[in-house]
């Protein structure tokens, strides 16, 4: 019996033991920025979108919605691009 106990208590000491999931920046092409309080800097907003892969951001602004929204280049493409209170990065 100890020994189904112990095998039982080894899973559960891993998920237990497991790293916290931290913020994430996500891309993506289709879902629309989430409006809400947007906690993030100027700068930090700017890093978040060059983070995702983005360069060249320019004429970036925060809107009424808590949005960052700004112009930017990936793949030598010249796109809109957004990011939300969660930190995910959006083009549009």
């Amino acid at each position: 019996m100890k020994n189904t106990s112990a095998l039982l208590a080894l899973p559960l000491a891993f998920a237990l033991g497991s790293p916290v999931t931290l913020a994430q920046t996500v891309t993506t092409e289709t879902k629309a920025p989430e409006a809400g309080a947007n906690s993030f800097t100027e700068s930090q907003a700017k890093d978040r979108i060059e983070g995702a892969g983005f360069t060249q951001v320019t004429g970036l602004r925060k809107d009424d919605q808590g949005i960052w929204r700004a112009t930017a280049s990936k793949g030598g493409a010249q796109v809109n691009v957004s990011l939300d209170f969660r930190g995910n990065v959006t083009t549009n």
